[in-house]
């Protein structure tokens, strides 16, 4: 039997993801002088990805 889950918690687990994989590239990008770190660059990022993910998931 599988268990499709909370669709609360995989919201949770999801946004905590997108933004710790947001502010990593984040982070990277300003380190290597590419462009500057910025919060606003952080949630845009972090924002689109849950988007983009959250799509994929629940088709």
């Amino acid at each position: 039997m599988a268990s499709e889950g909370d669709p609360r918690v995989l919201a949770v687990m999801n946004l905590v993801l997108s933004f710790v994989f947001s502010y990593g590239v984040a982070r990277l990008v300003g380190l290597t002088s590419i462009a500057e770190f910025s919060w606003e660059t952080v949630l845009f990022g972090a924002a689109m990805l849950f988007v983009v993910t959250w799509i994929v998931v629940m088709r």
